[in-house]
């Protein structure tokens, strides 16, 4: 939850992407000092980035989109969707083509 409220706060300086990169290049711990830390790597202006943060802005917003996905059946991130399947989590290649495998053969293609 605190990093998804960090890249609402990066995204207020057009650094969402940047800061996601990051985000996910680093990993956990997800505490404020390395959110702070990350926002530094991805180029943010620090001082900005941490009033944002530390604002509560974003907590409302970020709870309602962490509930709506936990009722659709998401898990968590990354989650892709192939053919209704929800593949979670970093995995390999071979899972994404055999998942595509099952796709192709239930349609008959």
């Amino acid at each position: 939850m605190r990093a998804a409220v960090a890249a609402r706060a990066a995204q207020e300086q057009g650094k969402f992407w940047e800061y996601h990169d990051v985000l996910y290049a680093k990993g956990a711990p997800f505490d404020d000092a390395s959110l702070v830390r990350h926002a530094q790597e991805a180029g943010l202006d620090v001082e900005r980035f941490e009033r944002k943060y530390r604002s509560g802005r974003y907590e409302a917003v970020v709870e309602e989109v962490f509930t709506q996905g936990q009722e659709a059946g998401i898990p968590g991130t990354p989650v892709f969707f192939i053919n209704g399947e929800a593949i979670a989590g970093t995995q390999s290649v071979e899972v994404y083509a055999e998942a595509i495998e099952r796709a192709r053969d239930q349609s008959g293609g």
